[in-house]
């Protein structure tokens, strides 16, 4: 692990990434220091840690830092004690990377999950055109319920209604890769996958109406970013449900580098129209479909650099649309479909 360390160049580069946190947005600092005798991270100037549950206890700290740092230096490296001992880091006690007990932290994905794109942005700075960009990160879990006590609305008769509770494992898009888009609807840096939806479906009265790519999420690059997704749903009998919201960049998106674009910041609605909000207990009403829109991957490198062909593909894959690669691009959609 150490000769892998050694073929990096040595230094110390800083990054910062904002969060949206629960009700404020949150920075995420760090300091990145590559030496002879290994790697340190020091998470100094980090926010410090917050009421609700999105805490982070240090050793989750520890264990995606260290990954997002393995996923570029010693890849092939098997993880055990001498492989990780090359690595240190520190997080001040009382962040939101280190909280202290009794601190809630039960949600710690949405901000620990965001580590290796802040460990990416400090090590682009040593090696230009080998790192991946930012990608969505946390994951955009559904998670909804029904049949029990709900806001405003009468206990006796919402008890009687069938109980469920459900979670749909859901994605986004992970940030362009060297000489590689991003992958599309794809968990990063978590590995889990779904179960089919007609499972969920099968066992609640969760209906699925639709789940399909988000067009033009990815941020536009040499190489593009991935996608997020589309998801839409309701009660299949047109009874209130309540959705449990844990999910970050709506309001800071997964960033481009080396001249490529942010991907689209993750949206949630109501078929009404109304805005819900990406984290807390939310009740979806009777009759109203929840409108899922999952972040897409930052893009890599400049877009007007992308080949002809690739973005030819893309708009007959619907991926990106005409507009995206004229505007984008600079690709002339209808020009190519005339000269095919």
């Amino acid at each position: 692990m150490l000769e892998a360390v050694r073929r990096w160049p040595a230094g110390s580069w800083e990054s910062e990434l904002w969060v949206d946190g629960y009700d404020q947005p949150l920075r995420l600092q760090a300091r990145l220091t590559l030496g002879h005798n290994g790697i340190h991270v020091d998470f100094a100037g980090s926010a410090g840690f917050v009421a609700k549950g999105i805490n982070v206890v240090k050793a989750y700290t520890d264990a995606y830092t260290s990954f997002g740092i393995r996923c570029l230096i010693g890849a092939d490296i098997p993880n055990n004690a001498g492989s990780l001992g090359v690595i240190t880091i520190d997080a001040p006690e009382g962040s939101i990377l280190n909280a202290p007990y009794p601190a809630a932290v039960t949600s710690r994905h949405i901000i620990g999950q965001m580590l290796p794109d802040v460990v990416f942005n400090c090590l682009r700075q040593a090696r230009p055109g080998e790192v991946p960009a930012e990608g969505a990160s946390c994951l955009w879990n559904i998670q909804l319920s029904g049949g029990h006590i709900l806001p405003e609305y009468d206990a006796k008769n919402t008890l009687t209604q069938p109980r469920f509770s459900i979670t749909s494992f859901s994605t986004g898009g992970t940030g362009a890769r060297p000489h590689l888009d991003g992958l599309s609807t794809t968990s990063f840096p978590s590995g889990v996958r779904n179960v089919s939806l007609e499972i969920l479906e099968s066992i609640s009265p969760v209906v699925f109406w639709r789940k399909e790519y988000r067009q033009d999420s990815g941020g536009a690059g040499t190489q593009r970013g991935g996608l997020g997704q589309v998801i839409e749903l309701s009660h299949g009998q047109d009874l209130p449900m309540e959705l449990g919201a844990a999910w970050d960049r709506i309001h800071f998106p997964a960033q481009g580098a080396e001249g490529g674009l942010a991907g689209a910041p993750g949206r949630v609605t109501l078929s009404t129209g109304e805005t819900l909000s990406g984290k807390g207990r939310q009740v979806i009403p009777p009759g109203s479909h929840l409108i899922v829109e999952t972040p897409g991957g930052g893009g890599l490198g400049d877009p007007q650099q992308r080949v002809a062909t690739q973005i030819a593909r893309d708009v007959a894959n619907q991926l990106i649309g005409a507009e995206a690669a004229k505007g984008l691009y600079g690709h002339d959609a209808h020009l190519t479909d005339k000269t095919e």
